[in-house]
């Protein structure tokens, strides 16, 4: 499949008139679809069981165990969408770079990118690099039929940080001295980065992803200007990269209210906003053109029945004049979420919304 081919079969073409993609369309929809992020994961039991003694990265390459982990949560919730399970330094494990994903930390980088010599670890990424997300996601559109599968992957800002600082941080020092000091470096390690997330991106795209969303965990901690002089164009080559298949294409970060509008420039169809900004206000900072994806905020899951309903009922009371609206958190899952506090919020959405 190419960019100009027409989607068929089991691919894009059969989850077309399926909700979520209407609304990220912004089409009318016969519900307010749902889904959720990190909702594969560890708040199910069932997804310890089958990840019991193998290790995050390996796990991510097993096509079988990908395509059961990510089918888990579509299951159990009955949500409108699937992503895939991964992580978003797979793309930068595949291509050579000496990293671990270490239990209560996160992603760790053996040799952190710090001069212009460090940039020539940062090869392209082919398709060969990974067979194991082909052969997923073609097991997975088998199996998920009319449901969309949303492929993911890190945006280049979120990954230059795990790059720079050899790990999480937050504080982001060495990452933002190189975007304030070496500002040639920064550029060029971002382009870099850009190529490389866009041709992971594709893999999953032609494979048979149905949307693809990017996640820019980390870009809350840049100011507006910083980030359109020194992000936003990184951003903008990837969702350009991948305009021509046809799939929408969403953007999301933590903590990006003073950045939503610009989020959209760069080029999603879908702007996700996290807990902190009303949908109604977040609309109007983004400005028409866009459909918007959120924002229930984690923690209101570890209370009762009634109190998640009602504050799911804030949302979609702040989502009623929308052009397009897909319910989801803030963030993702919290681990020690009730798993059917999250299937229950699922069908109180799609029953609220019935049209």
């Amino acid at each position: 499949m190419t960019a100009n081919d027409t989607f068929t079969g089991q691919g894009p073409a059969a989850t077309y008139d399926s909700a979520f993609l209407k609304a990220c369309r912004r089409e009318p929809v016969p519900h307010t679809p749902v889904w959720f992020m990190r909702q594969a994961g560890r708040s199910l039991p069932e997804y310890r069981k089958v990840r019991e003694g193998v290790p995050m990265l390996e796990s991510c390459m097993r096509p079988e165990l990908v395509t059961e982990i990510t089918l888990q949560p579509v299951r159990r919730h009955d949500v409108d969408a699937a992503i895939y399970f991964s992580d978003i330094v797979v793309p930068l494990k595949a291509i050579g770079i000496d990293l671990d994903i270490k239990p209560g930390v996160g992603p760790v980088v053996e040799q952190p990118i710090r001069t212009r010599a460090d940039l020539a670890r940062l090869r392209d990424l082919a398709p060969e690099d990974v067979p194991y997300v082909t052969e997923a996601i073609g097991l997975l559109t088998r199996e998920l039929g009319a449901t969309p599968l949303i492929g993911f992957a890190g945006a280049p800002f979120t990954l230059a940080s795990y790059l720079v600082e050899g790990g999480p941080s937050r504080t982001y020092e060495n990452a933002k001295a190189m975007m304030y000091g070496d500002p040639g470096l920064w550029a060029d390690l971002l382009d870099r980065l850009a190529d490389i997330t866009a041709a992971f991106l594709k893999v999953q795209i032609e494979a048979g992803a149905s949307a693809v969303q990017l996640f820019d965990s980390w870009a809350g901690a840049l100011a507006p200007a910083d980030y359109r002089r020194s992000v936003m164009p990184a951003s903008a080559k990837v969702f350009d990269a991948v305009a021509g298949y046809g799939v929408p294409r969403i953007h999301f970060g933590v903590g990006t209210g003073e950045l939503l509008k610009l989020l959209g420039e760069a080029g999603a169809d879908v702007v996700g906003v996290d807990w902190r900004v009303p949908l109604d206000e977040a609309a109007r900072r983004v400005g028409p053109g866009k459909a918007l994806q959120g924002n229930l905020d984690p923690t209101v899951l570890f209370t009762d029945k009634d109190t998640v309903e009602a504050k799911a009922q804030e949302v979609l009371d702040a989502a009623a004049g929308l052009e397009g609206h897909v319910f989801n958190l803030g963030h993702g899952v919290m681990p020690n979420t009730d798993p059917d506090a999250l299937t229950r919020l699922v069908e109180y959405v799609h029953t609220a919304t019935a049209r």
